[in-house]
């Protein structure tokens, strides 16, 4: 009964200085946007420099913070380094992605069918804010910057601290508070499958470059590349047109852009193909027991570890403000 009483804490103060960062990222953009309104209130319509003064609260104020009070306050375990051979990392890196588009795309039917329930259609959120700012600002905060302040935070952090009461705990806690922390359902879905997979590969690796390059890959694949495919194409012609139905203007755009509309056709076969091969793969591994977790020095009965990690007020509270979050996103 103690020990139970003991991990309920410490998973406690891990939710707690979590929820403390969530309210000072959002404390300090309210500021620096009031002060931007002030000071230089055109910058307000520039998407990139928006972007910015809204990651310096989170990866060079808040983050640090967090990290500083939960190497003081919660004890960590060291993660045992181990190699991972080209072929492995090849295979994790199709399961990667994978995973995360088969998960995308739930996530999106969930949407959908939310959207039309309410009769109003779910925005992704993430969608706008890429489609707003320019390749150059996509390619620097979603591929350089995020996988590595993302990893630290909701890999290295959380497992170091969750590892001694098993893998799988760490594991999927991870992949939870990740999905959350995006607040939103569009992201939630594959941003927590995509989560638990790499908190997988780092409790077997110790690596967190491993997990670092993987994210960045699938940042590049998912949302750079994408990004500049559909701009060099003027896709939002493409759809203005089809939405009047002018046939004639979709055919001499394809004609003028024909070759981005060939990498465009290539690069949708090959997610496809990823997909497909990565959801299989998964499934192979899954069915010869390939994943397996190892029990924390720490026993807890294993129908218990989850509502231990999850059952307290930390947790709860963090998870609370970010479900509220995600529900008025979706129904406003």
């Amino acid at each position: 009964m103690q020990e139970l009483i003991t991990a309920k804490k410490h998973f406690s103060r891990i939710g707690w200085l979590y929820m403390a960062a969530v309210v000072l990222i959002y404390s300090l953009q309210a500021v620096m946007g009031v002060i931007l309104r002030a000071v230089k209130p055109d910058w307000l319509y520039n998407m990139d420099i928006n972007l910015l003064f809204s990651m310096i609260p989170m990866y060079l104020i808040a983050f640090p913070l967090l990290g500083l009070m939960l190497k003081k306050d919660v004890p960590r375990e060291h993660i045992e380094k181990r190699k991972m051979t080209a072929g492995q990392y090849v295979l994790s890196a199709i399961i990667c992605i994978g995973l995360a588009y088969a998960a995308n795309i739930v996530g999106l039917i969930m949407t959908t069918v939310i959207g039309m329930f309410t009769g109003n259609p779910v925005d992704n959120a993430i969608a706008g804010v890429v489609n707003s700012i320019s390749p150059w600002a996509v390619l620097f905060y979603t591929v350089l910057c995020a996988p590595v302040m993302e990893e630290f935070v909701f890999r290295k952090l959380i497992v170091d601290r969750a590892v001694h009461y098993g893998q799988g705990v760490a594991v999927v806690l991870s992949g939870l508070m990740f999905g959350l922390f995006h607040g939103n359902l569009n992201q939630f879905v594959y941003a927590a499958v995509i989560g638990t997979f790499l908190a997988y590969l780092y409790v077997k690796t110790g690596k967190l470059k491993i997990t670092i390059s993987l994210h960045m890959l699938f940042n590049f694949i998912g949302g750079f590349l994408p990004t500049v495919l559909m701009r060099k194409m003027d896709m939002e012609s493409y759809l203005v047109y089809a939405e009047n139905g002018s046939t004639s203007g979709m055919t001499e755009l394809i004609q003028h852009k024909f070759g981005w509309f060939l990498l465009y056709g290539l690069f949708i076969l090959f997610i496809l193909s990823m997909l497909v091969t990565g959801v299989v793969l998964f499934i192979v591994f899954a069915a010869k027991r390939k994943f397996v977790f190892s029990p924390g020095q720490t026993s807890i009965p294993k129908e218990l570890k989850l509502s231990v990690a999850l059952g307290n007020t930390g947790m709860a509270a963090f998870a609370l403000f970010w479900v509220i979050s995600i529900v008025i996103q979706l129904f406003t």
